[in-house]
């Protein structure tokens, strides 16, 4: 089978990048072709199709590069032109989406349909029912006063970034998107990466329950053969640092454990509020060591006695807990979003209620006083549970089934 995979990035800028290049190993490891279309970016990674890649924001020069940009949130001609040209000279069988949205635009969805070929979509945020994408108003606060229709509330609640213009301006490409370009009209399957995506799509598109779909959660391209104990003791983030991550309620659950420790891994806008935040509340148990990658980032995660994922938004499928299960490290979560469909209470990790920095110091101190054998019986647990649902044998094994049917519905 000949597959075309589109996403905005060719390299791993984020976890969305992270699963379309694994499921493009995947499938070629097992004999099938990938054909890959994104955007020119200046960190991207070679491929033999970046002849076909349009420019983006990065890259693009000229007078009127702004004006452009701007067009292009909504619609980007040269990106229907440029995945045309690709079209005819692969022929791909079916092409598979991981993000577009305010960047390769709906422009292409005419374009595949014209030439017979079948969509799948992976759905990696909320972007089809949200304008802000994250369910989150301008004060960082959980909002779906839009209801997958108002998206005039968006500006009214300041959705994005706290600006007004922005969330004016999401807002509008969603009106546009819907008007012109409805997903509904073009996607031919769905593929979420939690069951909670799933049911909160179909709450605010209702269209999306006549669509076929699959739930699958994102793999790991590697698991352990075993748990394992670490005698060296330290809780690991991984991730952005943003508002929606809840970086602060974890800060304030290790002051209320000054003999445990963390180490924080990843960069982002909140990176130098968080230093002087450490600095003032004197948090000498946490370590920054920033943006890590490779056979660094690799080894703090074999190494990690749990991951914490804290988020305070409606985090999907976070790769930083699946990745951590493929080592034998077990998780400590908020209880929102997909999180608690990947935690096993007290069998692969613990969670808490999202905000609550008492809660998760008291499950951090319960980690902390486990015993070897304790430890060692949660960490078998990570691995059977990674085996059974995040490899990538069993990813393959569902991926393909619903590709051919979705090609077989759309002949």
């Amino acid at each position: 089978m000949k597959i075309l995979l589109i996403d905005v990035y060719h390299y791993n800028k984020g976890g969305a990048e992270t699963v379309c290049f694994n499921t493009g190993k995947m499938l070629e490891d097992n004999g099938h072709e990938v054909i890959y279309f994104t955007l020119k970016w200046n960190k991207n990674l070679p491929s033999k199709f970046e002849k076909y890649f349009p420019e983006s924001k990065e890259t693009r020069k000229g007078l009127f590069r702004q004006v452009i940009n701007l067009r292009n949130y909504f619609y980007y001609p040269d990106a229907a032109k440029k995945l045309e040209q690709l079209i005819l000279n692969e022929k791909p069988d079916i092409a598979h989406i991981h993000l577009m949205w305010g960047q390769i635009s709906p422009s292409i969805f005419p374009i595949l349909k014209k030439y017979h070929i079948p969509i799948i979509f992976t759905v990696h945020d909320y972007r089809m029912v949200c304008p802000a994408y994250s369910f989150k108003d301008g004060k960082g606060r959980i909002c779906e006063a839009c209801t997958g229709k108002h998206f005039y509330r968006c500006f009214t609640h300041k959705c994005t970034k706290g600006s007004y213009f922005l969330s004016i301006f999401m807002a509008a490409e969603m009106y546009f998107r819907n008007k012109y370009f409805n997903p509904n009209n073009y996607i031919d399957g769905l593929l979420y990466v939690s069951d909670f995506a799933r049911k909160k799509h179909e709450q605010y598109m209702p269209t999306f329950k006549n669509k076929p779909n699959i739930v699958l959660h994102n793999f790991s391209t590697s698991i352990a053969d075993s748990g394992r104990y670490v005698s060296d003791k330290y809780f690991l983030f991984l991730g952005r640092l943003s508002e929606e991550k809840g970086i602060i309620t974890l800060m304030n659950a290790m002051k209320e454990n000054p003999k445990s420790r963390l180490k924080i891994v990843g960069s982002g806008p909140l990176e130098d509020k968080l230093k002087e935040y450490k600095k003032q509340n004197k948090l000498n148990n946490i370590e920054f060591l920033g943006y890590k990658s490779g056979e660094e980032l690799t080894n703090l995660k074999k190494q990690a006695y749990f991951v914490i994922v804290p988020s305070e938004w409606y985090e999907n499928n976070p790769m930083a807990i699946i990745e951590s299960y493929a080592e034998g490290v077990p998780a400590i979560g908020s209880r929102i979003g997909g999180i608690p469909e990947i935690i096993e209470e007290g069998k692969t990790g613990y969670t808490f209620t999202p905000h609550n920095y008492k809660e998760l110091a008291a499950l951090i101190k319960n980690a902390s006083n486990l015993t070897k054998d304790e430890y060692l019986t949660m960490s078998n647990n990570t691995i059977e549970f990674a085996l059974k649902d995040m490899s990538k044998e069993s990813y393959y094994n569902k991926l393909m089934p619903f590709y051919k049917h979705i090609i077989d519905i759309y002949k």
